[in-house]
């Protein structure tokens, strides 16, 4: 009965700091947000920047590296460890998930594994990132896509669920993703 209760309070507190975080994004101003993302225990690399309306799920296992940016309305799950590289472009709409439900479990329990998104990636607006998936340096996820499994480096998948539909032909990427938008 105790731990019951005890998974109870845990639950509410979670949700609570989840309310908090969801009034934060809609701050018109990206360095008050990256603030308080940042006490929440949220690491942002230096030049990363996430726009408005984001939603996250326990920020504390959210890592994003530098020069990143993460669009407007994007979910990130931290209920396991996310992870985002350098200059990745998460554009708008993006879901990325590291829990779900089992659905052929008989008492439909969570299923949960981290994800990993590497260097110089691209996720297209509206993709869809499920648990245990890592995705390869320099890869690209076209709009739209639902992700179920690993995308290997620098390939560009699509679909529904995706699949590899091209190569990315640069190799060794070394650009950088557009200054912070501050009212953004």
């Amino acid at each position: 009965m105790f731990n019951k209760i005890i998974r109870r309070l845990r639950a509410i507190l979670l949700e609570l700091d989840n309310m908090l975080l969801r009034y934060v994004g809609c701050i018109p101003s990206h360095h008050i947000r990256r603030f308080f993302y940042g006490i929440q225990g949220m690491k942002i690399g230096k030049g990363s920047t996430l726009h408005m309306g984001a939603v996250f799920y326990d920020a504390s296992k959210i890592s994003i590296g530098q020069g990143s940016i993460i669009g407007e309305n994007a979910v990130l799950d931290g209920r396991d460890k996310l992870i985002i590289g350098d200059h990745v472009d998460i554009a708008s709409e993006v879901m990325i998930y590291n829990a779900e439900h089992d659905i052929n479990d008989p008492e439909f329990k969570a299923v949960i594994a981290p994800v990993e998104i590497r260097d110089y990636v691209f996720i297209g607006p509206r993709a869809i990132i499920l648990p245990g998936v890592k995705i390869g340096k320099g890869a690209v996820v076209a709009a739209g896509a639902v992700v179920t499994k690993d995308v290997g480096e620098f390939e560009i998948v699509g679909g529904v669920p995706a699949k590899v539909i091209g190569e990315r032909k640069i190799k060794n990427p070394s650009y950088k993703i557009g200054r912070a938008a501050w009212f953004r």
